[in-house]
This record gives structure tokens, C-alpha cells and sequence, in this order.
């Protein structure tokens, strides 16, 4: 016998696609971090963490458009809540391999509902980010590995992704 199929919170009962009442839910602290990878030619890197590419620091430029991209996510996601965020950071730095550069976000909120997605889109357009910068040297980059690591807050729990 099968499990159930876990109930998918943004569809009715008729299956209509439709933004989640949270307005009964309690206001609670809540944090997500994402990350997410693109991979690039050596050469490729060393611009990057020179800051010689032709338009200039590519990692501040993508940090700075992650933090804004958190900030419209109810914009770009049909039915993400909008939600006041208190802290949004978004860091690039190189891989641990040294195939490319990482991005971490960051995202805090306090209210009725979590910023998995906020945290996820910051990640998402740092990477696109990073590629448009840097394609002129390097159009073969990758992005790859975009994630939740964790969550905290919320009625649905705590959750950190494994990380073997």
C-alpha cells in the first residue's frame, strides 16, 4: 500500500490554483537560506575575483541584485505572499574545488508565513547575474545545485537539507 500524496497547500478542492489564508496563522520568526552554484572556465574565475571583468565587481553587482530580487519574489511567484523582509544578505564566494563560485542567501522575516522562496529567488537571480556578466569571457557556465539548506519557523517545522 502506498503513502498519500502530500497535500499541495496552493491547490483547492477542485484543484483551482489559489494563494494560502495564512491570515489565522500565528506571527513567528522565521529564516531560509539557499544556495547555488555556477560553474566556469579558470579563466572565467579569475575575473570574477579580480573584479576585471569589463563590467566591473561581477560579485557586488550579483550580491546587490540578489537582495533585490528577494524583495519582488511576490512579484515573480504568482502566489507568494508579499512579505516585509528584516534581513536579506547575499555573499559569492569561490567554490571549495575552485570549478566557480557559490552563492549563499540569507533571508529573515518575522510573520505568518516562510521566506524559503525569497531566499530561493535571491539565489537564482545572483547566479543569472553572475552569468550575464561574466558570458562575454565564458558562455559554456553552468548554474547548478540551486537549494534550500534550512528553514526555521513556522507550524510546518525545522528543516536542514542533508549535505553528503
Amino acid at each position: 500500500m502506498r503513502p498519500a500524496p502530500p497535500h499541495l497547500t496552493h491547490l483547492d478542492a477542485d484543484g483551482r490554483a489559489r494563494m494560502v489564508d495564512v491570515s489565522d496563522k500565528p506571527i513567528t520568526a522565521r529564516e531560509a537560506v539557499a544556495e547555488g552554484f555556477i560553474r566556469m572556465a579558470p579563466s572565467t574565475l579569475h575575473l570574477a575575483r579580480n573584479g576585471a571583468g569589463k563590467k566591473g565587481d561581477v560579485r557586488a553587482v550579483a550580491e546587490i541584485a540578489g537582495v533585490m530580487a528577494a524583495k519582488k519574489t511576490a512579484e515573480l511567484i504568482p502566489l507568494c505572499h508579499p512579505l516585509a523582509l528584516s534581513k536579506v544578505q547575499v555573499e559569492v564566494g569561490e567554490t571549495s574545488d575552485g570549478s566557480g563560485l557559490r552563492v549563499l542567501a540569507r533571508v529573515r522575516t518575522t510573520g505568518q508565513t516562510g521566506v524559503e522562496m525569497e531566499a530561493l529567488t535571491a539565489c537564482s537571480v545572483a547566479c543569472l547575474t553572475l552569468y550575464d556578466m561574466l558570458k562575454a569571457a565564458d558562455k559554456a557556465m553552468v548554474i547548478e545545485g540551486v537549494r534550500l539548506l534550512e528553514k526555521t519557523g513556522g507550524a510546518s517545522g525545522d528543516f536542514r537539507a542533508c549535505t553528503s
